[in-house]
């Protein structure tokens, strides 16, 4: 009898979820072969990922020993670099005290010995790196800084040497989530109703129960990394392991992660590793005097579209740095994973800008930055070897087959990937169609539209959709309006219309838009404005970077109502897991009558998106042979309907076949509203 090979994995057990990539299981079998021979030179040349990930430990300002004496290690690697100088408070700035070495492969180091350097280079000490480079001489901050702020003395960023004396007591271990992944992404600094930049102090102690409360179980939080500018939402980053001192001090951002933690709340750092701000003082930028040190030389290191650097992923210190990065999150502040901002711009040569992916050539073959996506895969296997429950959601709007599958198979090992054409198609939807025009059939192929075996998480709308330029949408559906007739006492059609539909677009992309669900900070509650940070254009004012809480806490807003039926809905997860349940099916549309009826899990949804006629006696098949109730009803009194059905209405079992059950119910489904039945 012939033996039987081993099931050894190459990269091509994609093929067996989506048949149409099997004439590239070639591309399949190239990628994952790159990201084992890059993850066998790490071994063989770094001991492994596991050493090769501590560059954070080695790099920037360490305590260590020198010849048994102990101090402090300063060590950069700029390889171009002429001249490595550490300056600041404890030489008196004094660029020619204190010269770092350099070793055959472009590394400086400096040892700073306690005897007598302790009591002049402590907590707190403000320090710099000056740099010699061809081109000439300029104070820098270390590329493994982890404390920078803004001087307003001389009105810019200076490091400071963190070395508290107390180091941070966690009180609280991460926890496990017991149900689907409901994701409330947030912005400390915005998430104050004063007119002033939020701290990570406050967040913890007035909005950490707001979110707990609501019913959320993770947050996933933005502008975390240091960045010059308020205005770029933390995505022109400077300083890749210094957390924003905007917000407070890093024990400060560690006792938000305790608290999120013990009110069982995962916490998701928003990681920007797709690209860097341009900035040279207080970035990477031209740190060793070359453009090619951590960025591709010339046009290819600049993104045409962001005004910043694109990283070089193929480059050694590159890839140490930034999964050291990954680690160093994860393990000194405890985060529970992240969100990968704009992979799809790391994944491409041309960024995903003007790209039509219309075929499997495009996402396995053409255009393809293959080191970044190596990058990516490399990522994914260590943050899971660290943490095995850490949490990836991969930003992308191309569609990479495989983005959110298993390395082995072929995948680059994300979690979950955001189902991104949900909010475009809301947007459009609202934007461009009237109510009578809305096509059912279309709405469903929306909210199923996603790579079968990959989870996605599912969001009306985040971030993107609020920002100044955009609206949300609660002002698509009631602009103005908002301002002057949100009371309860006050009927406006505009309002009531859109009210009814901002429940029922949710319901629906909760139901079945994903297996995980995001919230945009405010949104929950049709927050009425937009965001928009201050900066010149609008004469630096906070009006727009806040969030107005007090409207959702006046029992006399329709505002709170929109919140109460979100904490509602949510619970739906709790107590069914219908964001876990692959069984998902169609049961009925109409597009004349404006329906839509569908089953996730061992509920019935079903939608009546008529603006005006309702249904009584209406027929839908159910999978059970048992008496229904309503356990979900967007037209309830307390969620701002009109009360027209008695909450919990039973729906007795007719044992009559309805495709695709042998029997059904029926229900009486006023016009724009949404029952959930079970």
């Amino acid at each position: 009898m012939a033996a039987i090979a081993p099931n050894i994995p190459d990269g091509t057990g994609l093929i067996r979820h989506d048949p149409w990539l099997e004439p590239y299981a070639d591309a399949l079998r190239h990628r994952y072969r790159r990201f084992r021979e890059k993850l066998t030179e790490i071994e063989k040349s770094e001991g492994g990922i596991d050493r090769f990930s501590l560059g954070h430990r080695y790099f920037g300002l360490n305590r260590g020993t020198h010849n048994g004496q102990a101090g402090v290690w300063y060590r950069e690697w700029a390889p171009a670099a002429k001249y490595l100088a550490l300056i600041g408070d404890f030489n008196k700035w004094d660029r020619g005290a204190n010269p770092l070495t350099r070793n055959e492969f472009g590394v400086w180091e400096l040892f700073l010995p306690d005897m007598p350097y302790r009591e002049r280079l402590k907590h707190h000490s403000r320090i710099k790196v000056h740099v010699g480079t061809d081109a000439g001489a300029i104070d820098r901050l270390p590329a493994y800084l982890t404390r920078a702020y803004h001087e307003r003395e001389t009105n810019t960023y200076t490091g400071e040497y963190w070395d508290p004396p107390q180091p941070y007591q966690w009180r609280n271990t991460p926890p496990i989530l017991k149900t689907g992944l409901k994701i409330y992404e947030a912005h400390v600094g915005m998430a104050t109703e004063a007119y002033r930049t939020g701290t990570y102090v406050e967040f913890a102690n007035h909005v950490l129960p707001r979110i707990q409360k609501a019913g959320y179980n993770a947050i996933q939080l933005m502008a975390i990394a240091e960045h010059p500018y308020y205005g770029s939402f933390g995505y022109h980053v400077s300083n890749f392991f210094a957390p924003s001192s905007r917000f407070g001090t890093p024990e400060e951002l560690k006792y938000l992660v305790d608290e999120a933690h013990g009110r069982g709340i995962v916490v998701l750092m928003d990681i920007v590793h797709s690209h860097s701000v341009k900035n040279i003082y207080e970035g990477l930028n031209r740190f060793d005097g070359s453009d090619f040190q951590y960025f591709h030389a010339g046009g290819r290191g600049e993104h045409p579209a962001w005004d910043s650097l694109c990283f070089d992923y193929g480059k050694w210190e590159v890839l140490r740095f930034l999964l050291s990065n990954c680690r160093y999150w994860l393990e000194d502040y405890r985060f529970d994973g992240y969100r990968f901002d704009g992979v799809t711009s790391m994944m491409y040569l041309h960024h995903g800008l003007g790209a039509a992916f219309d075929n499997y050539d495009r996402y396995l073959r053409h255009d393809l930055d293959e080191d970044a996506i190596t990058y990516l895969q490399l990522a994914n296997h260590l943050i899971h070897k660290i943490r095995p429950n850490a949490i990836t959601v991969a930003e992308d709007v191309s569609g990479m087959p495989g983005l959110a599958s298993p390395i082995d198979e072929g995948g680059i090992g994300f979690n979950y990937r955001l189902a991104m054409g949900l909010p475009d198609y809301w947007i459009k939807l609202l934007r461009d169609k009237r109510d009578e025009d809305w096509h059912m059939g279309e709405m469903w192929g929306a909210l199923i539209n996603r790579r079968a075996n990959e989870a996605h998480v599912g969001y009306v709308e985040s971030h993107d959709q609020a920002l100044v330029g955009d609206k949300t949408t609660a002002f698509w559906l009631m602009d103005a309006d908002m301002y002057t007739h949100m009371s309860k006492g006050v009927p406006n059609l505009r309002i009531s219309r859109g009210i009814a539909l901002h429940k029922m677009l949710r319901l629906a992309t909760f139901a079945v838009g994903g297996e995980a669900y995001l919230n945009f900070i405010g949104n929950e509650f049709g927050h009425p404005e937009w965001v928009d940070f201050p900066r010149e254009g609008n004469n630096w004012s906070y009006h727009y970077a806040r969030r107005q809480w007090s409207l959702m806490d006046n029992p006399l807003l329709r505002y709170r109502d929109l919140a109460e039926f979100d904490r509602a809905m949510l619970k739906l997860d709790e107590r069914y897991g219908i964001l876990s349940s692959s069984e998902q099916r169609l049961l009925h549309v109409h597009e004349d009558r404006k329906l839509l009826i569908f089953q996730r899990g061992p509920l019935v949804f079903a939608f009546n998106f008529h603006p005006t006629s309702s249904y009584s006696d209406l027929a839908i098949a159910v999978p059970q042979a048992r008496d229904y109730q309503i356990v979900l009803n967007t037209d309830d009194l307390w969620y701002g309907g009109n009360a027209l059905i008695a909450p919990g209405q039973r729906y007795p079992l007719l044992k009559q076949a309805m495709d695709p059950y042998p029997q059904q119910i029926r229900i009486y489904l006023p016009a724009r509203s949404g029952q959930v039945i079970g």
